[in-house]
């Protein structure tokens, strides 16, 4: 009987620890593209765009390197957001550093010419080694642990309001549209991602119009933690009617030295009502020390090609911490 007991509570503790190991996202530095890595508890890995091509697999490596870090051997499933070259350029690469069960993707590349050519034919090599998975507004991935749900695809936005969400916003009345957006960033594929209480969402490099669509006259996403930044900060993304909406206490910001980052962007980030911090992977040239955070607050503040990385570890109660490779620094936020 001492033995079935000490069997029993040691199942017990085993099945408490699974519970209580969080989400791991690592913020890739991609020198201004992105690449997100998460990490479940279960081991399950889920990355968001591959970064560039070319640099002598540069952005690979770093993917590679923060998987081992992760103890990933396999990335499960590789969102590809939209096909320009920062975001799609690196897939033959990474296929070479580490395998991927499935790609997902918005559907064939609507652009044409050389270089949409060039990325096309570079996501088919990567395509010949793995599944794939086209999806729409509204399709979750099935990644035990985390609830993903599609808000965003070829240029169409999820019909209706997700669980919770739906409530009318306010900040419609001063929208003010943009140029209609024809190019690939209106047809990213965007994520919202919950883990127990903690949720945040991707957007890829989707664009303000159709930003706008998610945001107006109701609020279909309802409010996240932690705001992946879009369209690496760049003013042709981040429109305030969905960034205020969304009610971040932080966010991340995926951009490099000489892009991204735009004095606009980081005015809209701060504006938000209990917004706590503003992260970023890069010092951005374009906006000087007043629209930038605080150094402590940024991956690599030299462009050195260093390569640092951001950290995010979410509990499933809400809580969670963001580390910062540069300078071992860590912020944690309380469940709210």
């Amino acid at each position: 009987m001492r033995f079935l007991a000490l069997g029993l509570s040691l199942a017990v503790a085993c099945t408490l620890s699974a519970a209580q190991k969080p989400l791991e996202i690592y913020f890739i530095d991609v020198e201004g593209g992105q690449a997100t890595l998460f990490v479940t508890p279960s081991g399950q890995s889920l990355l968001i765009d591959t970064g560039w091509s070319g640099n002598q697999f540069r952005d690979a490596n770093r993917i590679a390197a923060a998987a081992r870090n992760a103890r990933v051997k396999k990335i499960d499933y590789v969102i590809v957001t939209h096909y320009h070259e920062d975001h799609v350029g690196g897939v033959p690469q990474l296929v070479e550093k580490i395998p991927v069960g499935t790609f997902v993707d918005h559907g064939d590349n609507i652009e044409t010419g050389k270089a949409a050519t060039r990325l096309s034919e570079g996501y088919r090599k990567g395509l010949a080694t793995a599944q794939r998975l086209t999806v729409k507004p509204g399709d979750k991935l099935p990644i035990k642990g985390l609830d993903v749900t599609i808000v965003s695809a070829n240029g169409v936005v999820i019909a209706n309001p997700l669980p919770g969400a739906g409530a009318a916003n306010a900040f419609c009345d001063s929208a003010q549209p943009k140029e209609v957006d024809t190019t690939e960033n209106a047809r990213s594929v965007g994520s919202y991602i919950q883990f127990g209480r903690f949720r945040t969402v991707d957007l890829g490099d989707l664009t303000w119009n159709k930003e706008k669509e998610l945001a107006c006259p109701a609020n279909k996403l309802g409010t996240v933690d932690l705001l992946i930044v879009g369209h690496h900060g760049s003013d042709l993304s981040s429109n305030p009617v969905l960034v205020k909406a969304l009610s971040p206490r932080v966010a991340i910001m995926d951009n490099g030295q000489k892009k991204g980052g735009s004095p606009s962007t980081v005015d809209t980030i701060r504006g938000v009502a209990g917004l706590e911090d503003l992260w970023q992977l890069h010092f951005a040239d374009e906006g000087g020390k007043e629209h930038n955070a605080p150094d402590a607050f940024i991956a690599n503040i030299t462009e050195a090609d260093t390569g640092y990385y951001l950290k995010v570890t979410a509990n499933e109660d809400g809580s969670f911490s963001v580390f910062n490779q540069r300078n071992k620094q860590t912020k944690s936020y309380a469940a709210k």
